[in-house]
């Protein structure tokens, strides 16, 4: 279990700055944020069956 925990953690400081070197953000102003939310979608549960 001990191997298991050090594997994670290794692979966890491994990720960190994956992407790169953080990159500060633009000077330019920010877009106004949009109100509101919207879900769509469908869902379904059960069993189907033909009988």
């Amino acid at each position: 279990m001990k191997r298991l925990a050090t594997l994670f953690t290794l692979a966890m400081l491994a990720a960190c700055g994956a992407d790169g070197p953080p990159v500060a953000p633009s000077q330019a102003p920010a877009p106004a944020p949009t109100s509101g939310i919207a879900i769509t979608g469908e869902a379904e549960i059960g069993v189907r069956g033909e009988i």
